[in-house]
């Protein structure tokens, strides 16, 4: 099937002329109609639009790197004439003027908006839901969640509804959503790609931890995304003009990090980043372990301070008068933090003081290993509203079981979430592979050689099934 290709087989074969841009077009519509209705992955569908698109991309004279190929983009990016909802009803008489930037791109490369897909309230929940549709289920179990705040990009994808588009990630959002999914997925760091058409603005202080960047379903397909996408934008406030270089892997070493300090992963996750080690070996990549980073076990809780604590009392007065219309998604952790004292200007300093020494401190034990292999969260694809999970060791909460994630943010490093694993119980885990600031190329390379050596990976039930109970 035409929708089951990789992003970048897709773009190979249309520009070759060996499929046509509205087939492409047309089988994506087909899967969205068979298999959206259970997913709830989208909050609209161009259809009109696309197959326009679709039209006029057959006789056009130049053919860009995403010729006539379907992407989808996440609801917080602005997509020209349509609303950017961002899950909130607050947000229902909004209209886009332009193009996001990333957006921008990847037309100008020929790729085709095919929809805008699910999030939570203002991006601010590891699961995806709202009051605009309601919930995204996981194509690999729909009493799951495919995670947040990119779950439904991440469920669109990894259902063959869309080879791939764009995500945004303050906390994990693109690459909790992957591994949840069993896609790939990049963070990047913060400046190399725009954010600029993004709500919430991504600027400071919240353009310390949030990015946007790139998802498919595969490390191959990312990369291609990130290389169209990247590249300085004068609109991003914390956006570099670092170009696109080609990674030198020799002598590469690799330090393997099984868990974040003391907070245990369920044996599933342990078994995935342990297989990823050993074919990392097989690959000829030198793999330290354990690796064990010193000077970062208040990462999570520094995090925490920045992206809830300090944005909670703006939240609060931003909808003043309007509470009932959110939803808990929006307000689970503005309400959380609320129980905290509001942060003080000597706290925000001395915080940011400390986030930067941590920085420093990792990146001088980088300088050894330049990549980090690590678990993505310490537990697979929970059942919605879930916030506990047995490990050996204890429970683990949602705030430990994001860990992995959160200090990676807080450090402004690039990362990328590759699928490697599925769990007895049928789940897949993915694996994160963590780099030093601006060395995107070196972690996607990387990712790419660790896939050809796993080899294929399974697809999601629903979409071997399609959408068939």
């Amino acid at each position: 099937m035409l929708n089951q290709m990789s992003l970048c087989r897709m773009a190979e074969a249309a520009r070759a002329g060996e499929i046509s841009p509205t087939e492409l077009v047309e089988a994506h519509l087909a899967q969205i109609e068979r298999l959206n209705p259970r997913l709830n992955a989208f909050v609209s569908v161009f259809a009109d639009e696309a197959r326009a698109a679709a039209k006029a991309a057959e006789s056009a004279r130049e053919r860009g790197r995403l010729h006539g190929v379907p992407v989808t983009i996440k609801d917080c990016f602005d997509v020209k004439d349509k609303p950017t909802l961002c899950g909130s009803r607050l947000r229902l008489g909004h209209r886009a003027s332009e193009d996001a930037t990333s957006v921008a791109r990847l037309r100008s490369a020929g790729a085709i908006v095919l929809g805008k897909t699910n999030c939570p309230e203002f991006l601010y929940n590891y699961e995806t839901d709202n009051h605009v549709i309601g919930r995204t289920n996981n194509p690999w179990d729909l009493e799951r969640t495919p995670g947040g705040s990119s779950g439904g990009e991440a469920a669109a994808i990894a259902s063959f509804c869309s080879p791939g588009g764009m995500g945004s990630d303050g906390g994990g959002s693109i690459r909790l959503p992957a591994h949840f999914s069993g896609i790939a997925g990049l963070k990047p760091t913060p400046g190399r790609v725009p954010a600029s058409g993004h709500f919430p603005l991504i600027n400071h202080p919240g353009g310390l931890l949030g990015v946007g960047g790139p998802m498919a379903r595969t490390a191959e397909d990312v990369r291609l995304l990130f290389e169209i996408t990247a590249g300085h934008d004068d609109q991003d406030p914390f956006s570099a003009p670092v170009p696109l270089r080609k990674p030198d892997l020799g002598g590469l070493r690799i330090g393997l990090m099984p868990q974040f300090c003391d907070v245990p992963v369920q044996p599933g996750i342990a078994a995935a980043v342990e297989k990823a080690a050993r074919i990392a070996q097989q690959a000829g990549f030198a793999v330290e372990q354990p690796f064990r980073p010193r000077g970062i076990e208040r990462a999570p809780d520094l995090w925490w301070f920045f992206f809830s604590r300090v944005p909670a009392p703006f939240i609060k007065k931003m909808i003043a008068g309007r509470e009932q219309e959110t939803h808990w998604s929006g307000v689970e952790f503005m309400n959380r933090a609320l129980e905290e004292p509001e942060p003080t200007m000597q706290q925000v300093i001395e915080n940011l003081a400390a986030r930067d020494a941590m920085r420093a401190a990792l990146l001088r034990q980088m300088r050894e290993f330049p990549v980090i292999l690590a678990p993505v969260s310490g537990v697979t694809a929970f059942r919605h509203r879930e916030r506990c999970w047995p490990a050996p060791e204890r429970n683990i909460s949602l705030f430990e079981a994001m860990a992995p994630l959160t200090f990676v943010n807080l450090l402004g490093l690039p990362s990328m979430v590759i699928p490697f694993d599925v769990t007895a119980e049928g789940l897949p885990v993915g694996v994160q592979l963590i780099g030093r600031p601006f060395e995107e190329e070196t972690i996607l390379e990387v990712a790419v050689r660790l896939e050809e050596a796993r080899g294929p990976f399974p697809s999601a039930p629903l979409a071997r099934s399609n959408g068939q109970s």
